[in-house]
């Protein structure tokens, strides 16, 4: 970050596959001459945690069970055709269009799907910003699923928003970046000898990619670039975990970080993490800190509150009614 909530354009990637998420701040210059995440992003190989289709499936396999939807089957005559919209019921930043279109076509490909909005855009509540129109059984036992995929998403993309401007996800999985914690360190025998072990093996591979190193101490961080100082190495990033002190009074302490950040002078990059909050991310930011990360922007997340309406009209009275819409 150093200019406080000054961020880079880097925003929420539409599939949050991780449970940490980092913002970046608009970075004070690094002298490594590494290249940037973007320049690096190696493409997912084949593995079952991208297989959106499968999830889709088994979704909806769920929600079926070994009936299929009884109340659309009641009530739905089966070729009935209708419009529903998209109704935003908070304010917020929509993400998970894709990813709902899916869901459609998973369960009728004949069903058509319009937006006046797209992934990324703020919507107001009370904004219809999206239509579906085919069968209404097609589209009635889609719409729980897509709904579901769509608010999740939309939470986390408004609260990285909300937070501090833009965010991205820490890394896609275990293969795509080196992340050099606390007992890889202990089990390696020293952070030395941890990142010594991560450049012979890059080297052995033939791998080029981002590589960062946890610290929890200046004796750490100082360890570190004495090594880097004397060897020709891949790292990257120097992660500051809880350097940031939690006061009694609920203010935090940030010179344990500051002087880290001090300390690196620009040689790589930063990271804080660990006590990351919206009370807290404006201080933290204020260090020089390149990044600040916050698993809370996915594991604590409120949903975003958005509906899929056949009657709309009837949909908004009750919302201004319960001053949802």
């Amino acid at each position: 970050m150093p200019g406080i909530l000054s961020i880079s354009s880097i925003f929420l990637p539409h599939w949050c596959t991780t449970s940490r998420h980092i913002v970046r701040m608009a970075a004070s210059h690094t002298t490594n001459g590494g290249v940037s995440l973007e320049a690096m992003a190696i493409k997912p190989p084949s593995h079952p945690t991208y297989d959106l289709k499968g999830i889709i499936k088994l979704a909806l396999a769920e929600d079926a069970g070994n009936r299929g939807d009884v109340t659309c089957m009641a009530t739905i005559p089966f070729d009935m055709e209708v419009e529903a919209h998209f109704l935003a019921k908070e304010d917020g930043i929509i993400a998970g269009i894709s990813l709902a279109e899916m869901v459609f076509e998973e369960v009728d490909p004949s069903l058509k799907v319009e937006w006046s909005r797209k992934d990324g855009d703020y919507v107001r509540k009370g904004l219809q910003f999206g239509k579906v129109y085919g069968r209404a059984h097609s589209i009635v036992v889609a719409e729980r699923i897509a709904l579901n995929f769509m608010q999740r998403m939309s939470g986390i993309a408004t609260l990285t928003k909300v937070l501090i401007g833009g965010g991205r996800n820490h890394r896609l999985g275990l293969f795509d970046m080196v992340l050099i914690k606390d007992n890889h360190i202990s089990t390696a025998g020293g952070i030395r000898n941890a990142l010594r072990s991560v450049d012979q093996y890059l080297e052995r591979e033939n791998l080029q990619m981002e590589v960062e190193v946890e610290t929890r101490t200046h004796e750490e961080v100082k360890e570190l670039l004495q090594y880097a100082s004397q060897s020709k190495t891949s790292l990257t990033r120097i992660m500051l975990d809880n350097m940031v002190v939690p006061l009694p009074s609920g203010d935090v302490d940030v010179s344990m970080l500051k002087e880290a950040v001090e300390l690196i002078n620009g040689k790589f990059e930063t990271e804080a993490s660990g006590n990351v909050t919206l009370e807290t991310v404006h201080k933290i930011g204020q260090t020089g800190v390149t990044y600040i990360s916050s698993g809370a922007l996915t594991h604590s997340v409120k949903a975003l509150d958005i509906s899929l309406k056949i009657d709309t009209e009837l949909a908004l009275e009750v919302g201004r009614r319960t001053k949802r819409a």
